[in-house]
């Protein structure tokens, strides 16, 4: 693999780099009370089925404080994980949680990855899509990094549907910027997150991306009033 090469994101990407560098240090918190306790195991279900691939190289895009990354190299001992952010601020605090970790946690835009073609057997990522500028060029970089036969597994944020949508977008805008406010001292930032959430491609739309982009077996499990999904999807042999 080549080594990671910083860039500068520039526009709307530079705002969400600020955003998740400011919150990096309540994220955690901010996850368990607005998933009410249930993101830590969506995580570990991502891991799951992205361990399902045999191989050895495995790649956590967008990974924050790295819970997913973790829960991948709990599960696959001895295999190369690497998490990567464009947020070093999130990068800090995945660093800090555990120092000893053989996870390589480093500087990467998911708009233009810094690896080799088909360099990993899967690649996870949580909350990434609703937030890059260029989802079509972010599923394609995706795709040529990853092996053929690999999969990508994602925990992504839905807007809701069904006839209880009306109400669960009232109670996000209500609920979620307050806790930002409250508990993270950003309501901005979960302002945006919120809005970012509610302008999102709903998952019909979201499955055409990604096949769009050449992935097979395109699936998605909802959870949480369908506010949350994982999605999997996997590169053709």
């Amino acid at each position: 693999m080549s080594q990671p090469q910083h860039s500068t994101p520039v526009g709307h990407d530079a705002e969400v780099q600020g955003t998740f560098d400011r919150i990096a240090a309540g994220y955690d918190t901010m996850n368990r009370l607005m998933t009410l306790n249930r993101h830590a195991a969506w995580c570990a279900d991502v891991a799951r089925r992205a361990t399902t691939v045999q191989g050895s190289d495995y790649l956590d895009l967008a990974t924050g404080t790295g819970v997913i990354a973790r829960s991948v190299q709990a599960r696959r001992p001895g295999s190369h994980v690497v998490g990567a952010d464009f947020s070093e601020g999130m990068l800090d605090v995945a660093r800090r949680q555990d120092p000893e970790s053989p996870i390589t946690w480093e500087f990467a835009d998911a708009h233009e990855l810094p690896y080799g073609d088909e360099s990993f057997d899967a690649i996870t990522h949580g909350y990434l899509m609703r937030n890059v500028s260029d989802l079509d060029k972010v599923l394609g970089e995706q795709y040529r990094v990853l092996k053929p036969g690999g999969l990508v597994v994602a925990l992504e944020s839905s807007p809701p549907t069904g006839p209880l949508a009306p109400f669960v977008r009232i109670g996000m805008q209500a609920v979620i910027p307050t806790l930002g406010k409250v508990v993270a001292k950003d309501p901005e930032a979960y302002h945006y997150l919120t809005d970012s959430t509610l302008g999102f491609l709903p998952p019909k739309q979201l499955k055409d991306r990604f096949e769009r982009a050449g992935f097979t077996d395109v699936v998605y499990t909802p959870h949480f009033l369908r506010t949350n999904v994982i999605w999997q999807a996997r590169k053709p042999r």
